[in-house]
């Protein structure tokens, strides 16, 4: 049965029909609801009692439930619920007052109830209004079985998040030990937006990122990840305990921030738990724990939470260095500084169905199945994450066009210099000027990013930014022209093939895949960045290697793949990685 779009029990409905039902003004029936369950404002106003009383008249009413998986909203089943609060029982945590910024169906409160025995006061925040109707039917029917069970007052209201002034409870409750808990919406503002949800904080670029940054994504936020450091700033100057259920990348960007931040937390933990059986999602997601009102701490140990017994490791922070297990990272630490070489991201154009190309029988045909005509000059080889898969690739199954030589260059020497091309892109301008990203406002005609002097070196070391391989491939020219690689890849580049050999055996040696693997996160949407990458001290790499494991390697390399290289060059290679006395590289490969 429903009421208000809410489930409610018989239980609750018979309750309700029969305490109610004589009951002519909100202020009485609110009363009677605080007296009997602690209930505060349970109505509005008249008109909310009215429409329940004749609601509940009605035996069968039946309303078909919303899907809100599209806001992120995954309720937390009651079994999850319970056992996460006797987890936090466990801890010998019992709080005095609850706090559930985004409460849904209520089903952590109901269960904080029935596991916490000294609460005194309970806040709950929800922007739904069914489901505020849901945790008020749902707290009755708790306390309709369970009489004998603690009263605390409670709030349910509805509001969104964001306008909700938390502050008030900090400073009212500020001797109290309290407790924050739940789920918060598993979404980003720029989905809310495209939604046009209200359930969104006033427009900020709340973590400060400028320029190019802020306009390709890095300024698109977790809402739970808003809610969550809003939480701790609020609280943390309180006796208690925050346990919030936010996707893993939530959790690691918390850590991260908390070198900067310093919030008064300590004891953090991430508790895995598998989202697929407990909201049928595919989202890496845990339980985001932290000790308020202690001296900061700055890294976070893992548990799986339905296997608690011993943690599976702990990342963080160790000194001035961000790692994903700093156990591991330990051993080959030496390595961690900066890349003597620049990494550097392949090409983005964003309009893959004119600007890709296939050769089909000597012809290129593009995304549109389009046989297309042009001159070979703007037309290179390009290869993707998913074409990384070799040790060395002199192949390419795609072709692209590069309008550019630099970023903002003027395109219009193309008309004159290559007409078929020009002619070409000018027949398919409006797939370019649908592109989205703002990147593109006020540049020149077809212009892309990502493309630089480094992207026409002859010679390539890259990695997919997106595949979990740890593995680098050397890229050579096609038909004696640089290959491209798109923006999900990362490059450093070469004139000497020796140069980017010695680089490549660097990059596969166990040293580097084991630093990789102690400093990158597997559920991150890219393994690797630039920022991971340009931690590699590939000068400090080189001095500790074996010289007679070198020459191993690249005896293999040269059966392999016929090549003729000798170590003839390594000396000249290490001084190009040596910085000169200005703190800049002596000369750049």
């Amino acid at each position: 049965m429903k009421v208000f779009e809410a489930n409610i029990t018989h239980q609750v409905s018979d309750f309700l029909n029969d305490n109610l039902k004589k009951i002519t003004s909100f202020e009485k029936a609110n009363q009677k609801m605080y007296d009997a369950f602690g209930i505060i404002h349970f109505f509005d106003n008249d008109e909310e009692l009215e429409t329940l009383k004749e609601v509940l008249s009605i035996t069968n009413n039946i309303v078909e439930e919303p899907d809100r998986a599209e806001y992120g909203d995954f309720q937390t089943n009651s079994d999850l619920a319970n056992k996460v609060t006797l987890h936090l029982s466990s801890k010998t945590i019992s709080p005095e007052v609850v706090i559930e910024p985004t409460c849904g169906k209520g089903n952590f409160i109901i269960a904080s109830l029935r596991n916490f025995k000294n609460i005194k006061n309970i806040f709950g925040v929800e922007i739904y209004k069914p489901y505020v109707w849901e945790t008020k039917f749902n707290i009755i029917d708790f306390f309709l079985s369970n009489p004998n069970s603690n009263k605390p007052e409670i709030l349910i209201v509805h509001c969104n998040v964001f306008d909700f002034d938390f502050k008030e409870i900090a400073k009212k409750h500020s001797t109290n030990d309290i407790l924050v808990i739940g789920n918060p919406p598993w979404v980003t503002n720029s989905k809310l937006g495209s939604l046009n949800s209200t359930n969104l904080p006033k427009k900020t670029n709340f973590k400060n990122h400028s320029g190019l940054d802020a306009m390709t994504g890095k300024g698109n936020f977790d809402i739970a990840e808003f809610i969550t450091l809003t939480m701790i700033e609020t609280f943390q100057n309180m006796k208690g305990n925050l346990l919030l259920l936010v996707k893993n990348s939530v959790i690691k960007n918390i850590v991260f921030d908390q070198n900067k931040n310093r919030y008064k937390i300590s004891d953090i933990e991430k508790q895995c738990i598998d989202s697929k059986k407990e909201f049928d999602v595919s989202v890496e997601a845990a339980l985001f724990y932290c000790k308020l009102n202690s001296l900061p701490t700055f890294d976070c140990t893992e548990f799986d939470f339905y296997n608690n017994l011993k943690s599976q490791l702990k990342f963080g922070w160790l000194n001035d260095k961000f790692v994903s297990n700093i156990d591991t990272y330990i051993h080959t630490k030496e390595i961690d500084g900066e890349c003597p070489f620049v990494w550097r991201q392949g090409l983005k154009h964003d309009c893959s169905t004119v600007m890709e190309l296939d050769k089909v029988n000597g012809h290129y045909v593009n995304g549109l199945n389009e046989e297309v005509k042009l001159e070979d000059g703007l037309v290179y080889g390009i290869l993707k994450s998913s074409d990384l898969k070799n040790t060395v690739i002199n192949q390419t199954r795609k072709f692209t066009i590069v309008t550019q030589k630099k970023v903002g260059q003027e395109t219009n020497y193309i008309k004159t210099e290559y007409p078929k091309t020009y002619q070409y892109l000018t027949q398919h301008q409006a797939n370019f000027d649908a592109r989205k990203s703002s990147i593109y406002n006020n540049k020149p005609l077809f212009s892309i990013f990502g493309i630089g002097d480094y992207s026409f070196k002859p010679f390539k070391v890259a990695i997919s930014g997106l595949y979990k391989t740890f593995h680098f491939t050397l890229i050579l020219p096609q038909d004696n022209k640089p290959v491209m690689l798109d923006d999900t890849c990362y490059l450093i580049g070469f004139d000497k093939i020796e140069f980017a050999v010695y680089a490549l055996i660097l990059l596969n040696s166990n040293t580097t895949v084991q630093f990789l693997q102690s400093v990158t996160f597997p559920d991150a949407k890219r393994t690797f960045t630039k920022d991971v990458l340009m931690r590699i001290d590939l000068l400090e790499l080189a001095k500790h290697i074996d010289k007679a494991d070198l020459q191993t390697e690249l005896e293999t390399l040269n059966e392999k793949y016929k090549f003729n290289l000798t170590l003839d060059l390594w000396d000249i290679f290490i001084n190009e990685m040596t910085p000169v006395n200005n703190g800049q590289m002596a000369m750049f490969a």
